[in-house]
């Protein structure tokens, strides 16, 4: 069958310019080759000639271990463990059947948890809650770990971050959160946890699933999409920061991941005042020269991340991002393109690139202002970007594209890329700037990363080849943070 269409591609094409050329015999060479790129109908198969396959190889090229390597690096503070399971069958096992939805901001019985549910699945939209019953809360989250079909895995930004840099055996990871024996028993055995990170029971965060046009009794979801609900004060509170900052003065790191700020949101202002204030205290203790990177998360209160971007962003050296992450701190600290209410789409390659200019220009390191920040890592489905301020980092160009590459084969849950499983949907084309006159910059497959410069800043961008079919998209984000810093290079500065 496909060697009969592509005969009959191979006649109708034969036939179409040599109308062509019995109606224009003077139509010069380069026009007949033009229209014949034109007319090839059949789209180039996947594999090592597509653009996927090409800008595969070309990663693997440029993907080269930097001069001077991490050899010790240590994670914390945010760590858990995830339980993924089907919500209506949980819902069924509590004994609860289908009545009305109802939002709850906070969920204080099964009866509100079962409101909730019902409310958010009606919709298809994800949503997250406080449950604040302790033990209601642990008897509901032993039943659902004994369920067939529940799956447990390493949650919190710190924890997965620690997992991806623990997959180098020659690294040694130091990870500091609330580990029970649960995580401590899902962490890779080069992880190490200090004895004061242990703790009796684990900080359990549920998954409840449900499919596109799932239904329970009347009920039925519009989308496929995720509940999710905890019991968490630890990581609420950030209580292993203290330990975390202890513990390295023995442990002797040479690159620092802090995440688990966005974990405050549900505590009072006044300790999220308090805290931030012991966050910048506990980072300044940190000796001079050791790199450290802050993973953000998804947030709501602007009050707090306006204090973090003017607090805490000054006390660290990089950042790491995705697309909703960036925009919500332009709007909460007034930067570029803040009026905008969400993305369009893509997001827009100059407004990203001006609001990352404007965080290195306004709150990173200069002559002028005593700030440690030179390195933002930004990550959105299709694109990542990475900003440095010039003369403080190196091998920027393979982190970038290890970050990118790692998307494509943890999402797919392959080895490699595999260039039938992957698309390529970054734009082809984009400006650098719309605050300024940018560059206009076009992607060839073949040389994956472009790079641009504005006033001392470095810009390397390269697309993501997205996966077609994603296996499991969980801790993707930090899974590109810590690909991106494994490949980076600190320069030092004495």
């Amino acid at each position: 069958m496909a060697l009969w269409r592509g005969s009959a591609y191979a006649g109708f094409l034969a036939l179409a310019v040599g109308c062509v050329l019995l109606l224009e015999p003077q139509l010069p060479g380069s026009a007949l080759r033009s229209l014949w790129s034109s007319l090839q109908l059949a789209p180039a198969p996947p594999g090592p000639g597509s653009p996927e396959g090409r800008l595969a190889a070309a990663w693997d090229a440029l993907i080269v271990r930097p001069a001077r390597r991490w050899r010790r690096v240590a994670v914390g503070v945010n760590a858990c463990v995830d339980v993924v399971l089907s919500g209506v069958k949980l819902l069924e096992a509590l004994g609860l059947s289908p009545g009305n939805g109802k939002d709850h901001t906070i969920l204080h019985s099964r009866n509100d948890l079962e409101e909730a549910f019902i409310h958010f699945m009606g919709k298809g939209v994800a949503a997250e809650r406080f449950f604040s019953d302790k033990e209601a809360f642990h008897d509901i989250a032993q039943i659902a770990s004994e369920l067939p079909g529940a799956q447990h895995y390493v949650g919190g930004n710190a924890a997965l971050i620690g997992q991806k840099f623990a997959a180098n055996s020659d690294l040694k990871v130091l990870l500091c959160g609330p580990v029970g024996p649960k995580l401590h028993e899902l962490l890779d055995d080069n992880v190490f946890v200090p004895p004061e990170s242990l703790q009796e029971v684990d900080e359990f965060h549920l998954i409840l699933e449900y499919q596109a046009g799932e239904e329970w009794g009347r009920l039925k979801a519009p989308h496929a999409n995720r509940f999710i609900f905890s019991h968490d004060l630890s990581n609420g509170a950030m209580n292993m920061l203290e330990v975390f900052v202890s513990s390295l003065e023995e442990f002797q790191p040479d690159l620092v991941v802090l995440s688990g700020l966005h974990m405050m949101e549900g505590q009072s202002k006044e300790l999220q005042r308090k805290r931030l204030l012991e966050v910048v205290t506990s980072i300044s203790d940190i000796p001079t020269g050791i790199p450290v990177h802050l993973e953000l998360a998804s947030m709501t209160n602007r009050e707090l991340m306006r204090s973090i971007v003017h607090q805490v962003f000054p006390a660290v050296t990089s950042l790491g991002m995705n697309e909703q992450e960036l925009l919500f701190l332009s709007q909460a600290a007034s930067g570029p393109h803040s009026s905008l209410s969400s993305w369009n789409g893509v997001p827009d390659v100059g407004m990203v690139s001006d609001i990352l200019f404007w965080i290195l220009k306004e709150h990173g390191r200069s002559k002028s202002r005593a700030s440690d920040l030179t390195r933002i890592h930004f990550h959105t489905l299709v694109y990542h970007i990475l900003a440095t301020v010039d003369g403080h980092w190196a091998n920027q160009l393979a982190a970038v594209a290890a970050g990118a590459r790692v998307a494509g084969t943890q999402a797919c849950a392959t080895e490699t890329i595999d260039a039938s499983r992957v698309s390529l949907r970054a734009p082809r084309e984009f400006m650098t700037s719309h605050s300024e006159a940018g560059s206009r910059i076009v992607i060839d497959p073949s040389k994956p990363v472009a790079e641009w410069h504005r006033e001392g800043v470095s810009f390397h961008f390269t697309p993501v080849l997205v996966c077609k079919d994603p296996v499991r998209t969980v801790g993707l984000g930090d899974a590109i943070s810590a690909e991106g810093l494994f490949y980076s290079e600190v320069r030092p500065h004495y």
